[in-house]
């Protein structure tokens, strides 16, 4: 069931890199930068994630990244997801990440399981929501 929305963040697709086709075909690497609120707490992040087109026509992937708040703590987080294209553009992705830090502010996050909706447009414009799954 899901919890407290834990963060919300908004952002640029900062790049993105095409790797060469394999069993599965190719894979697309994207690189973001947002701004936004951890627990309340003003955070900047970055963070690349690859994705991949699947059978079926939805995509698989997975990301890591890291989050700064102004006071030097960090935050760092793997996680993976499916998603899909929109019409007119962008992709709209669910799935689940998991956060590791020493920050005390911060550690209340360390061995969550938290569910998100990552959102991008055709401008490469980016909005992400995060809660904790319970």
């Amino acid at each position: 069931m899901l919890g407290e929305l834990l963060g919300e963040e908004s952002g640029k697709i900062t790049g993105h890199r095409v790797e060469r086709a394999g069993a599965g075909g190719p894979r697309v690497e994207v690189s973001f930068q947002a701004t936004g609120k951890l627990l309340g707490i003003e955070c900047r992040e970055m963070g690349t994630y690859w994705s991949a087109m699947r059978p079926g026509g939805f995509l698989y992937g997975e990301g890591q990244g890291i989050l700064m708040t102004k006071d030097g703590d960090s935050i760092i987080w793997v996680g993976q997801g499916t998603g899909h294209f929109k019409p007119g553009g962008g992709l709209s992705w669910r799935g689940a990440v998991y956060y590791e830090t020493a920050s005390p502010k911060l550690a209340r996050l360390n061995g969550l399981a938290a569910v998100f909706e990552h959102e991008t447009d055709a401008n490469d414009n980016i909005t992400s929501k995060i809660w904790e799954w319970k």
